[in-house]
């Protein structure tokens, strides 16, 4: 059986199968620290049965007003624990705490813009393609992202997903 629980420090120690694959990206240990101190109850792990972990999910709360919204910053299930539906569970986890804690108007994440597996994935969890993000990931070339988001039931008129009919850069992004 699997079970949600908040990301532990020690954690930290025992999430090389997730993070050690081309589709996760991986941030410094700065990144994770400053999640557990400042959004601990959006930062979940699953656990399986021996005490490994299965996947995470890397999340937050930001914006004002109508763009108050909950943020993935990072789903990612461990190769051998995909398509058992663990990315969504995740996923409806921070949308519940979006919606129940933080009041939310929505929830948003980014993925590169040729990760088509993610996005159609995304889309089947109820995600728009809100607007493209120009050269958002950087490396040797760098890459556009969509940002897709999700609208919540603070936002009764689904404004915060209509799409944008021009993509932006990224100093162009409000958070």
């Amino acid at each position: 059986m699997t079970t949600l629980r908040p990301f532990q420090m020690n954690d930290l120690f025992k999430f090389n199968n997730i993070n050690l694959d081309v589709l996760t990206e991986t941030y410094n240990m700065p990144f994770y620290l400053q999640y557990i101190s400042q959004w601990p109850e959006a930062f979940t792990v699953a656990e399986a049965p021996d005490g490994g972990l299965m996947g995470y999910m890397l999340g937050k709360a930001e914006g004002r007003e109508e763009l108050w919204h909950g943020h993935v910053s990072a789903v990612t299930v461990a190769p051998t624990y995909r398509r058992i539906g663990l990315a969504k569970t995740l996923m409806e986890d921070l949308e519940t705490l979006s919606i129940d804690v933080y009041n939310a108007n929505f929830v948003d994440l980014f993925v590169r813009a040729s990760n088509g597996l993610a996005i159609s994935m995304y889309e089947k969890f109820g995600y728009v393609k809100y607007r493209r993000v120009l050269g958002y990931y950087s490396g040797d070339d760098l890459e556009d992202a969509w940002d897709m988001r999700k609208a919540l039931p603070r936002d009764k008129h689904k404004k915060s997903i209509v799409p944008l009919d021009h993509p932006i850069k990224p100093e162009d992004l409000e958070w």
